[in-house]
């Protein structure tokens, strides 16, 4: 077990998002520098595309293909043909905001959030997409969202107010309803920002603090149960892969660093891999 995490990618993102572990591949994003990333562990090889604008996520869809949260909307990816098609504006009202964090759930329905480019204003919202068609999420208007995530039995969804350092947690109704919110977790500005959520098979939420040179393990009820100490202190999100899905993956950021910074983070932008007990769950693929 490698429980420190350890940089198996020294990329230098500016800002590494959105990991998710795709038959024997962990994919990710660059938001930044416009790219889609994807690493193979078992055989070290790395591929890189470039996105036609800032790129929040890459989930899968179908037939080996992704869709893409672009700012501007949403598009389909296909690896083969390296191409990105339009599929559903988002947001065209707001020119500011672009696509960040995003899931796919037990139905196959994508959510996914917005966010003000600046990190300032309250103009980001959360989204589900379906049959074609961007439906408001219903959760109010928030400067950086983040998430959301969905437990393991798709009853419950959990999502990230970045800014407030809030995690907060609804009921998922089987037709896609969200029920009330609460804050579930809040996390002090010193000890970091709250930023992307994930779920392990226990329903316990992992999350990586923006700031805070760590992810953090809480259970359903909101108790933190683990801290993972990292080299760098901008963790953006994690992921769970390997054959067993007990690797966790996890992205980094080197945006917002100052050159002395850099230089004490020299790993600041890399990807990182490190060994969890309680394994993950598979990604769905988005069909509704």
């Amino acid at each position: 077990m490698t429980e420190a995490p350890v940089c198996v990618w020294r990329l230098e993102a500016a800002l590494g998002e959105g990991p998710v572990w795709i038959d024997g591949a962990l994919w990710f994003v660059d938001i930044k520098a416009h790219q889609v990333h994807r690493f193979v562990p078992s055989t070290g090889e790395r591929r890189s595309w470039l996105a036609p604008a800032q790129v929040g996520f890459v989930l899968p869809a179908s037939d080996g293909k992704f869709i893409a949260g672009l700012q501007g909307g949403l598009s389909l990816f296909d690896p083969g043909s390296a191409k990105f098609t339009s599929l559903c504006p988002v947001e065209q009202d707001l020119p500011n905001n672009r696509l960040n964090d995003a899931v796919v759930d037990s139905e196959g329905r994508l959510w996914f959030g917005t966010m003000d480019d600046g990190e300032q204003a309250q103009s980001g919202a959360f989204y589900r997409y379906a049959r074609g068609a961007v439906e408001p999420a219903g959760v109010g208007r928030i400067a950086i969202t983040n998430g959301p995530a969905v437990s393991p039995d798709g009853q419950r969804m959990y999502w990230v107010d970045t800014l407030a350092g809030t995690i907060s947690a609804c009921a998922l109704r089987p037709d896609g309803a969200l029920g009330e919110s609460s804050v579930l977790i809040t996390i002090p500005a010193e000890e970091g920002h709250p930023d992307g959520p994930s779920i392990d098979s226990e329903g316990c939420l992992w999350v990586g603090l923006y700031g805070g040179w760590e992810a953090r393990r809480y259970s359903p009820m909101g108790e933190l149960l683990k801290r993972v100490r990292f080299p760098v202190a901008n963790i953006t999100k994690l992921a769970f892969g390997g054959p067993d899905l007990r690797t966790a993956f996890a992205t980094s950021a080197r945006q917002h660093l100052s050159p002395a910074e850099i230089v004490q983070q020299p790993d600041a932008g890399g990807l990182f891999q490190f060994d969890v007990d309680v394994p993950g769950v598979p990604c769905p693929v988005i069909t509704a």
